[in-house]
């Protein structure tokens, strides 16, 4: 169980995964040594799994972002382990989903430009024999960006 003091770490660890222990025990009005032992618990339990850097996509020249669906040709073991090969592979999709509905997998990519995305969809995607059909809606603006969880 969280209590409010976790939530609050949580919620400011999220924000900024730099913070410093002294900043962390100066926001949850602990001391350093406590604010730390609470993130090195929250580590520890698995409720932290990792720090990330975000980078600016713009700034290093990939200007499509685009939601790609995939609809699988078959749906045995062997075709997903197939295709997840496959997507493991390609650097431009940066997240991957199993959904239910239509679609089988819903792909987030980043492309360099609109050539790429053509390229990923036809030339890679396309081609698996495990792969169906393929829907893409490219990212037009993105009003509020990837947040952390609700905590």
């Amino acid at each position: 169980m969280l209590d409010e003091i976790d939530s609050r770490l949580l919620a400011a660890v999220q924000a900024n995964a730099q913070i410093t222990a002294q900043e962390l025990g100066d926001l949850l009005r602990l001391s350093a040594s406590q604010a730390a032992r609470r993130r090195a618990r929250l580590e520890a339990e698995g409720l932290i799994t990792g720090y990330v850097a975000r980078l600016s996509p713009a700034r290093l020249g990939l200007t499509v972002q685009a939601f790609v669906q995939v609809q699988m040709a078959a749906h045995s073991p062997e075709a997903a382990r197939e295709f997840l090969r496959l997507i493991a592979t390609l650097p431009e999709v940066v997240a991957c989903w199993t959904l239910t509905g239509e679609a089988d997998y819903l792909l987030r990519v980043w492309c360099e430009d609109l050539p790429a995305l053509n390229a990923l969809i036809h030339e890679r995607l396309l081609p698996n024999p495990a792969v169906a059909r393929v829907q893409s809606q490219i990212v037009m603006a993105q009003p509020k960006a990837d947040a952390g969880l609700p905590v």
